[in-house]
């Protein structure tokens, strides 16, 4: 065969030049289209920028020319994130993300001290959150008192279940404190950090531009529009949020109604423990908030509580609660009555169920809330937001939004197991403490109590997660169960009668529909397998236990291995 040099000799002259002729065709072509195209796209974005300039110069003119005044945006890249709420939630992560580095604006409606009657209980396992955070100072100088553990009440019989404290420091355990007292605490130390500006203002609606939340906008506490602008909006605005509509699909119940008193002059009966008394209809709480004052919560089912203005509520108080309260306690409980300063607060109850939104991140109550009987609120509040420090931490560009909501949907999944633990016990307990007609119903309630005070695992256990201490939601089944099993040993043991077995299958069914629509609200995968979750591995923590993320070790150096024998 001829090579490639002898076959481009054979060509003549003339296929020689009709091949140059058609190559320089085909290449002047090819100038001609580009030359063409760039001259066409330049005078494209030419006119664009005209457009833009003169909207732009309309919009400044509509915006000077505003009833509601200047509305310009704060110079692009000045704010990194904005907090929607100044609570609990909103005050720690404001200080928390100020003292990574962020540039932070929290914008709350009311700066000052709020006057609530629920926030007022941080189990142990918050405030080691608090610790790990910075924030352990905030309770001091509030006359806040240790918590060491509760007394439980029932017809007469108390035990007492304290923390499983013995491989931490004296200074470890629950605190008990007045709300406000605490959040301003935590609001005046963020407003230290020269990053984190506070404001007072109203948030009247989130930015979104094609899909993406871009900022707020708000109006000042002396009426004036404003608007906000970051990479990321963080709401954290309470149980009353108006904005969590956008970014998730609410179910909010209200099982019941906490009705608070103050007691004074009086002491409980177990010192530095929370008092819970299994009444009819539902439970009494007792905590001190104060070196002289006593919190007492009775909760009334329903959403409907008898009139304060009338004197039913305090007809109710001295007729059907007053009698079944510890002695100790009875005469102060009828003073605070009488004196009149008696409050109500709904309890809501709402599984975290957000659709993730670039832009914008739900956090505390706005997001995720369980019945307040076990005093979890703030520990998940605080949990939630050592997670989300960590996941952020990595990230030192917040400006592509949809990038960093696909990062942080690993938020939603890893929070989970701790999350979705206290939010299960708290409503399945609840529905364990409340007296009920149906005989299986209170079968279980004995069966609880009487579970509680064997001592030994069958208390710690349930305490370790009720205190945030072991937060694992297959540790939570298998003790409710366990009581569950409990009270049908109690009912077959000596004489395992045919209506016995019958009441203790009852049982066991009733069990099985308090808790495991709880688990379905929750996620049973997000719950029990956040490995198998998609999101779980976008925040490249592949390799990594999903304990790093919870409770199980705290990173001021104090091992909670010791929980673990809780399981």
């Amino acid at each position: 065969m001829p090579n490639s040099s002898s076959q481009s000799s054979s060509y003549s002259f003339t296929e020689l030049k009709n091949m140059m002729i058609t190559d320089q065709y085909f290449l002047g072509g090819l100038i001609a289209f580009v030359l063409g195209f760039v001259l066409l796209y330049s005078s494209k974005m030419v006119k664009k920028k005209s457009r833009v300039s003169s909207m732009e110069a309309r919009r400044d003119e509509q915006v000077e020319s505003s009833d509601y005044g200047h509305c310009r945006p704060e110079i692009n890249g000045s704010t990194d994130i904005i907090i929607v709420g100044a609570g609990v939630a909103g005050s720690a992560l404001a200080y928390t993300l100020g003292k990574e580095g962020r540039r932070v604006q929290v914008i709350e409606r009311d700066l000052t001290e709020p006057d609530r009657i629920v926030g007022e209980l941080l189990q142990p396992g918050g405030y080691l959150k608090l610790i790990e955070l910075g924030l352990e100072d905030c309770v001091r100088g509030i006359d806040a008192q240790q918590v060491f553990g509760y007394a439980l009440y029932k017809d007469g019989k108390d035990t007492k279940l304290s923390y499983p404290l013995e491989k931490f420091d004296a200074d470890v355990s629950g605190r008990s404190f007045h709300n406000g007292r605490f959040i301003q605490r935590m609001r005046e130390k963020a407003a230290t950090l020269p990053n984190v500006r506070l404001e007072q203002g109203t948030v009247t609606s989130l930015l979104e531009e094609k899909g993406t939340i871009k900022g707020v906008q708000y109006k000042t506490k002396d009426g004036e529009e404003m608007t906000a602008y970051a990479p990321l909006t963080i709401v954290c605005d309470g149980c009353f949020s108006n904005l969590r509509r956008t970014l998730c699909k609410p179910q909010v119940e209200v099982p019941s109604c906490f009705v608070g008193l103050i007691l004074e002059k009086c002491n409980l009966p177990y010192i530095n423990h929370g008092h819970v008394v299994l009444a009819d209809p539902s439970p009494i709480l007792f905590y001190k908030i104060s070196s002289t004052e006593i919190r007492c919560l009775v909760d009334v089912p329903g959403q409907k509580v008898p009139s304060i203005s009338n004197g039913e509520m305090a007809h109710y108080l001295k007729t059907v609660v007053a009698p079944q309260i510890p002695p100790e306690l009875y005469n102060a409980f009828v003073a605070a009555i009488d004196k009149g300063s008696i409050r109500t607060m709904p309890n809501r109850s709402m599984p975290a169920a957000p659709h993730p939104t670039p832009g914008a991140l739900l956090l505390g109550d706005a997001f995720n809330m369980r019945h307040p009987l076990t005093g979890g609120g703030m520990t998940v509040a605080l949990s939630d937001i050592v997670l989300l420090r960590d996941l952020l931490r990595p990230l030192h560009d917040l400006n592509d939004a949809p990038s960093l909501c696909k990062y942080l949907e690993s938020f939603y999944t890893l929070r989970k197991p701790v999350a979705s633990t206290i939010n299960t016990l708290a409503g399945a307990l609840y529905k364990v403490f409340c007296a009920s007609p149906d005989q299986a119903r209170k079968e279980m309630r004995e069966a609880c109590f009487n579970y509680l005070s064997l001592g030994g695992i069958c208390s710690t256990g349930p305490v370790a997660l009720l205190s945030g201490l072991n937060p694992r939601p297959l540790s939570l089944v298998c003790h409710f169960f366990a009581v569950a099993v409990y009270g049908v040993g109690r009912l077959l043991i000596p004489f395992p009668s045919p209506q016995r077995v019958w009441l203790g299958a009852r049982l066991i069914s009733g069990a099985s529909g308090i808790i495991f629509p709880i688990i379905k609200a929750e996620g049973v995968r997000q719950m029990f397998f956040p490995l198998t979750v998609p999101a779980y591995h976008r925040a490249g923590i592949l390799g990594e236990s999903l304990e790093s993320v919870m409770p199980a070790v705290n990173k001021t150096g104090k091992n909670l291995r010791g929980c673990r024998s809780l399981h």
